[in-house]
């Protein structure tokens, strides 16, 4: 999600599912003051909704610019008949410990 579709979803004010865990941090004094300006700016929108956005955002760019490593194993061909290496970099841990951490999140029926 861009920044954009973040300016854009805050002015529409829709919520999203939250976990019973809580979290507790300390921002910087100019953060802070940012954090205090979006509010002002989005009276509508809860504090911790906008530090919970911003951080969602963040970890999704953060995942985007993990590089590829070619490891050695060949997963696919691309449309040219070329291999596709399994990917030996961070990626593939933090989505595996991503689904570990969110499985333990998600009620069980």
């Amino acid at each position: 999600m861009s920044f954009k579709a973040l300016l854009q979803r805050w002015a529409e004010a829709p919520e999203a599912p939250l976990t019973a865990e809580e979290y507790t941090l300390r921002l910087r004094l100019e953060d802070a003051a940012r954090v205090e300006a979006l509010a002002e700016m989005f009276p509508g929108i809860r504090r911790e909704q906008i530090l919970m956005d911003l951080l969602s955002h963040a970890l999704d760019e953060l995942a985007e610019a993990m590089p590829y490593v070619a490891g050695d194993k060949v997963i696919s061909e691309d449309e040219f008949g070329d291999p596709i290496y399994e990917d030996a970099g961070q990626t593939p841990r933090f989505i595996e410990l991503t689904r570990k951490h969110l499985a333990h999140f998600t009620p069980r029926d």
